[in-house]
């Protein structure tokens, strides 16, 4: 089989590897699509995401969707259409004991945070316990169902901010997790979606795809204490401290983008002074199935992947990933990829 290695800093190379073969307990998965994720930008251009650094050849991609290549317990037949929940939960502990995404130990598709690496989805073959697996419902086509794993993240945000219905939101940040999370906030009834960024294209993604108005920082001015929820999905310091000041008196900022595991400066003063909850969320639970359900219901949500490129070209789709005027969610197709 072939996979897409990133051997370092901007080094990418498709490449034979060895075919895997299902254990009991395991199902073999043909992947057709793989999302382009913020983490798998970091690994290619900088050759590590935060303190996890490329030391061995990694197999990027965490967002993903196919066909089950074989299932030795015969439960799932070959050519059944799945997506895959990317995370191998550790061990509890205390006070997390109901939160398996936040146990230490466990491992997730495609990252250099484990020794050796997890290899991720990028490869025309995939391994993967079966409990890892979901079937996609008939309604939903292979190639949208890779929106699965970033719309759950978009909505473990929503859970995280609480009850959404009737609220006023704002999400700062259009790229790809922005748009995802428009579409989270209307799923979990906000009444009114406002979105920002820096950039016009992005902005016109987030309308496109439903959000009531949109505010171009720099040209345009965000509104002091007019959200319920500000959902802050760019990571930048002056984002967060804009979220602040945009929230309500007792409002909620759910902060999704990353940040650098470094000290940064932020406005703290609204928070404070207005007791505002600044909220922490990391990949998600179980919100995947949610994701696969609202994705069957919601095809206008595809429209959030602006470009599908092949395995061969896959340097070029980093590089179209990276340019958020040109694109949204960019995908690479595997040979074969066929909804």
């Amino acid at each position: 089989m072939r996979a897409a290695f990133i051997d370092g800093k901007e080094l990418i190379e498709v490449r034979e590897a060895p075919a895997p073969e299902a254990a009991e307990g395991e199902v073999l998965v043909r992947v057709d699509y793989v999302g382009i994720c913020g983490s798998d930008l970091h690994y290619y251009f900088e050759g590590a995401n935060g303190e996890y650094v490329v030391r061995e050849p990694l197999v990027p991609g965490h967002e993903l969707s196919g066909r089950v290549a074989h299932d030795p317990s015969g439960v799932l037949a070959a050519g059944t259409p799945v997506t895959v929940h990317p995370a191998r939960f550790g061990s509890p502990e205390h006070g997390i004991e109901e939160e398996p995404h936040l146990w230490p130990g466990g491992s997730y598709l495609g990252s250099a945070s484990t020794w050796p690496h997890t290899q991720g989805g990028l490869s025309e073959l995939l391994l993967v316990r079966a409990d890892m697996v979901r079937v996609l419902p008939g309604a939903l086509p292979v190639r949208r169902a890779v929106l699965a794993e970033p719309l759950g993240v978009a909505l473990h945000a929503a859970t995280r901010a609480g009850d959404l219905a009737g609220a006023r939101v704002l999400v700062s940040g259009a790229g790809p997790i922005g748009l995802l999370g428009v579409a989270a906030a209307r799923a979990r009834g906000a009444a009114h979606i406002t979105v920002s960024d820096v950039l016009a294209e992005p902005l016109a993604r987030a309308q496109a795809l439903g959000a009531d108005a949109v505010v171009r920082i720099g040209e345009d001015e965000l509104p002091a204490n007019a959200f319920d929820v500000v959902f802050e999905c760019s990571g930048a310091p002056v984002a967060i401290s804009a979220a602040g000041v945009a929230v309500r008196r007792r409002g909620t900022v759910v902060q999704v983008g990353m940040v650098p595991n470094e000290a940064r400066p932020v406005n703290l003063a609204p928070f404070i002074s207005k007791e505002v909850a600044l909220v922490g969320t990391f990949r998600f639970k179980d919100e995947i199935d949610e994701a696969v359900a609202l994705l069957a219901d919601r095809p206008e949500i595809e429209q959030v992947v602006t470009h599908v490129i092949g395995l061969d070209d896959v340097a070029e789709a980093f590089a179209v990933a990276r340019d958020s005027r040109r694109s949204g969610k960019v995908v690479v197709a595997l040979p074969g990829a066929d909804d």
